[in-house]
């Protein structure tokens, strides 16, 4: 397998659950600018729409971050990463991958478009708000993860979106059990190795 990501980016999610789940894979650095990746590659001739993370396996390319999330876990038989399908428990992880892709990603968009005014950043800054007023709800029971004690592909996603925080001006100690989670996925192994290898930590 060979994982096409680029540092920080919402393909750091599947980078962590490859590594979670100790898998043997390559990564391909893209230049999301160029469209370059860094074996000097047309990317757009791996991934026409010329987005990370991109998984090569078996002859395929697979595309769209909660696709691949699940993919992983499922080949690799990991119930704990991804439940099984067709119960609750899975239905809750395919609920916030939702939630994380199509609200919480999406609301990150004008914090990081150049063309972005300040009135733009300032509203974009309080649509996150409201994201994270909704995972901070969740979290307020006191569960280790979104989904309840383990965790699960929705929560490496649902970190590495909530993280981008620290690089839009948004103080997370705002949202104090959002905080904590972040922290303690961060603290994971997986998650070292790969902001290690991401080059984003020492």
């Amino acid at each position: 397998m060979k994982l096409y990501y680029s540092p920080g980016a919402c393909s750091m999610a599947s980078h962590i659950v490859l590594r979670e789940l100790g898998a043997n894979f390559e990564l391909e650095r893209v230049d999301t600018a160029t469209k370059k990746t860094e074996k000097g590659s047309d990317f757009y001739a791996v991934n026409s729409k010329g987005k990370v993370p991109v998984l090569a396996v078996d002859g395929e390319v697979l595309t769209e971050g909660p696709s691949i999330l699940q993919f992983v876990a499922d080949r690799a038989g990991d119930q704990h990463l991804a439940p099984k399908p067709g119960t609750l428990d899975r239905a809750r992880v395919n609920e916030l991958l939702n939630f994380t892709g199509t609200e919480l990603h999406v609301a990150f968009h004008p914090l990081f478009n150049p063309a972005s005014d300040d009135a733009a950043k300032d509203a974009g800054r309080k649509n996150v708000g409201t994201k994270f007023d909704w995972l901070e709800a969740k979290l307020a029971d006191g569960r280790m993860y979104l989904t309840g004690q383990n965790f699960t592909v929705a929560d490496a996603y649902a970190f590495v979106a909530s993280n981008w925080a620290n690089f839009t001006g948004i103080d997370l100690g705002a949202w104090p059990k959002l905080k904590a989670f972040v922290e303690r996925v961060a603290a994971r192994p997986a998650a070292q190795a790969a902001m290690k290898a991401e080059g984003l930590i020492a």
